[in-house]
């Protein structure tokens, strides 16, 4: 699903990288981190900000002008929200029927400096995302995407608490909503022959590979992340300024993705419907 071929041609791609994303407010971000690697076996690094820390609009300019490099991205946030299970990705909103058509709807009533979304989400607190008990019941706000019930249960409708993932995941949709038609983005379009392409990516997937046991997933020393990255088939790093998740988990992730780009079950997971691939999109690394 998706790819087109069964098996992806050895130099397909010469360079990976991974961005760990961030839907904080404002418009520098100390939570945005991007690594890149080549070909072979040397360790990622990380990619200065522009001005000190990232912005998101850095970053989608950042992809742009790479659009036509053999780069493969992975983005650390969820590129669409659930739809199979109740036909809708917003039940009640203006209707979206595919992911495009979300990234858009979020993208148009975004009005969050810097791409963000934590309006969007505030906005629609106890209809559709849960910030809190004055919502109602949690369990009542969780519904997951297919690669969410087959990996890792995290969903964009829960907004609260370290572990979520809604403010990055909307922002992340605004992001792809002015990617679209730029650069390819895997499932929702086949991978193209030459020039870059963007996956899905969820970090603890490549710290697990690493041998990094459920639980501990973060790298906060220069030792741990030489050891997990020669787990995975890469050199030691360069030293880094400053050990924090977001630059360890990026440069660890890039690593990842280049070991295991050539893996047809990655791309082509059997429980990847053409309606999955076209409305709540998968993680590349859940087969």
């Amino acid at each position: 699903m998706g790819v087109g071929n069964r098996t992806i041609a050895p130099d397909r791609f010469t360079q990976f990288a991974a961005i760990d994303w961030s839907g904080a407010k404002g418009v520098r971000h100390r939570g945005i981190a991007v690594a890149i690697c080549a070909a072979g076996v040397a360790a990622p690094v990380l990619v200065d900000p522009p001005a000190g820390a990232w912005s998101r609009r850095d970053v989608l300019d950042w992809l742009v002008a790479r659009r036509g490099a053999a780069l493969l991205v992975g983005f650390d946030f969820s590129f669409s929200a659930p739809f199979v299970q109740r036909g809708a990705h917003l039940p009640g909103e203006p209707a979206t029927a595919d992911a495009r058509a979300l990234w858009a709807f979020v993208d148009a009533d975004g009005d969050d400096t810097d791409l963000g979304a934590a309006s969007f989400i505030e906005r629609r607190r106890g209809s559709h995302f849960y910030l809190g008990k004055a919502d109602g019941e949690k369990a009542s706000f969780l519904h997951y995407r297919a690669c969410e019930q087959a990996g890792k249960p995290s969903t964009v409708y829960d907004a609260i608490g370290a572990a979520q993932v809604a403010k990055a995941s909307l922002a992340g949709m605004r992001l792809l909503h002015h990617l679209d038609g730029r650069i390819p983005i895997w499932p929702f379009d086949p991978l193209p022959a030459s020039g870059a392409a963007i996956v899905e990516i969820y970090t603890a997937i490549a710290a697990r590979a690493a041998g990094m046991r459920k639980g501990i997933s973060k790298i906060r020393d220069g030792a741990s992340l030489d050891i997990a990255l020669a787990a995975i088939g890469s050199g030691p790093h360069a030293a880094l300024d400053r050990y924090d998740d977001h630059a360890t988990d990026a440069i660890l992730t890039a690593a990842w993705l280049r070991a295991n780009v050539g893996r047809a079950d990655l791309w082509h997971p059997a429980a990847l419907t053409p309606e999955i691939a076209a409305t709540e999109g998968w993680t590349f690394g859940v087969a």
